[in-house]
């Protein structure tokens, strides 16, 4: 595959896969997540790879999820809601090596999610995460929100989709949705430190310990195909639409 929306660059033991679209605060289309698929089976099951790394180009965003300009009662890929988002956030968690989220930026919406499905996740002091689903007519109906709750705690997940609040990196840290928080001049050396710790390691040891974590949440897979559904048909209600229009016209919605 030849990749539009991402960068694809080895580095040493590690994979880092970049999401190349900060005109649109690397949110992504339906290309993109096809491209993200393919970059992480491609980098998970090379024997030659360590550790993956995701990430964002520039110094903006790491990711703020669905691009909104590319939604109309859905958006322009496959899927149930236009976006492959289900199989993207599954090939993160089943390739058999550790993926760290390097942060910058805003990690807003799916890209929060994205940070909470990674197994690893390592902020500058000026990431800011935090959802926007309810903002804009939309909710990650999986991973996004009962992974999260076994990540920061129930009422802290539910804190986050239900107030829409962004958090700077020092209080995500406190929360346990980052690992740490550096000086952005610092992000790509910890990253870098992070995974020679990693590729020092039993590779064999650490995909079994990784599948074993998985386990533990793994209904959450299910979770997902059935909330997924439920979204797809959220999306076209005059409800939904609502948001996306108001997002678009930068005015506040008028859900009510």
């Amino acid at each position: 595959m030849e990749y539009q929306d991402i960068l694809y660059e080895v580095r040493g033991p590690a994979v880092w896969i970049t999401i190349n679209r900060p005109e649109k605060y690397n949110a992504f289309r339906g290309q993109t997540c096809e491209e993200l698929i393919h970059a992480f089976n491609r980098a998970g099951y090379d024997k030659s790879v360590a550790v993956v790394v995701l990430t964002g180009a520039g110094d903006k965003a790491f990711c703020t999820g669905g691009d909104q300009s590319a939604h109309d009662g859905g958006y322009d890929g496959r899927g149930i809601i236009g976006l492959p988002v289900e199989d993207l956030q599954s090939v993160i968690r089943d390739i058999p090596k550790p993926v760290i989220a390097r942060v910058q930026g805003f990690a807003i919406g799916g890209g929060n999610v994205l940070v909470t499905v990674c197994d690893l996740a390592i902020a500058s002091t000026k990431a800011v995460l935090g959802q926007v689903g309810p903002k804009v007519g939309s909710v990650d109906p999986g991973f996004g929100t009962a992974l999260l709750s076994r990540v920061v705690g129930e009422k802290k997940a539910r804190e986050i989709w239900m107030l829409c609040r962004r958090y700077p990196a020092a209080e995500a840290l406190q929360m346990g949705l980052v690992n740490a928080v550096v000086e952005p001049d610092q992000l790509d050396a910890e990253v870098e430190k992070w995974c020679m710790e990693i590729a020092a390691l039993s590779p064999t040891a650490i995909s079994i310990a990784k599948k074993s974590f998985n386990l533990d949440s793994e209904s959450i897979r299910g979770i997902s195909a059935m909330g997924m559904q439920a979204l797809s048909l959220f999306y076209d209600t005059e409800e939904s639409k609502e948001g996306v229009q108001a997002f678009l016209e930068k005015r506040t919605p008028k859900f009510r």
